[in-house]
């Protein structure tokens, strides 16, 4: 948790993002690629007004909860990548951001003007 005042400030003064519209393709993701920090994620879900409650942060890594071990993509709003194993979120980090320039370079700033954050770190 030592990360929170950073993912704090990300989701509250830098990051462009909509939690009623968690698929606006334009949002900013946040790529979260250090597994034993996956409650940073979890809890700026919850504190941004994705949907989770505080009995799911209490659930945390318990089988079956919506706050599993790691978060997944498409089981919880907010959640823009599934890293799975150690490195996996920063390669799907920097094939997101390269996505997102070659986007930006097709189809112009005005339509495509949103930033990809990762937290990368080793798996402790």
């Amino acid at each position: 948790m030592a990360l929170a005042p950073l993912a704090h400030v990300l989701y509250s003064r830098v990051m462009r993002h909509d939690p009623s519209d968690p698929q606006w393709p334009d949002r900013d993701r946040f790529i979260l690629s250090n597994g034993h920090a996956s409650i940073l994620l979890y809890s700026m879900l919850f504190l941004n007004g994705y949907g989770l409650q505080l009995e799911d942060l209490r659930q945390f890594r318990q089988w079956g909860s919506r706050t599993p071990g790691h978060p997944e993509v498409h089981a919880l709003p907010g959640v823009d990548v599934t890293t799975g194993p150690l490195g996996q979120g920063f390669a799907n980090g920097v094939g997101m951001a390269v996505a997102e320039r070659w986007l930006r370079a097709h189809f112009g700033p005005d339509a495509i003007d949103h930033h990809i954050f990762a937290l990368a770190a080793t798996g402790t």
